[in-house]
């Protein structure tokens, strides 16, 4: 993966070969110096927000989709201590 960097100006006159640069890395666009926003490749864009869930959304989920939980016996957590 190769990043690439351009700033506002050359993005501005020449964003083809921003895109094209996108395909193999993303390319940071800088403002005055600073990094300001990141041009991605779709497929890197779903790479990234693929099978992340939040924890609002679960929680949110429909009761019909219910996630089931197997927790220990409580037994199995609890052990003696040892004094000795």
């Amino acid at each position: 993966m190769t990043i690439t960097s351009f700033s506002s100006r050359q993005f501005n006159q020449d964003s083809t070969r921003a895109k094209k640069a996108s395909k193999n890395g993303p390319v940071f666009i800088t403002d005055r110096g600073k990094p300001a926003h990141v041009l991605l490749s779709i497929d890197d864009y779903q790479r990234l927000t693929k099978h992340k869930t939040s924890i609002v959304e679960l929680l949110a989920m429909p009761d019909d989709d219910v996630l089931e939980l197997e927790f220990p016996a409580r037994s199995e957590l609890a052990h003696g201590a040892d004094l000795s």
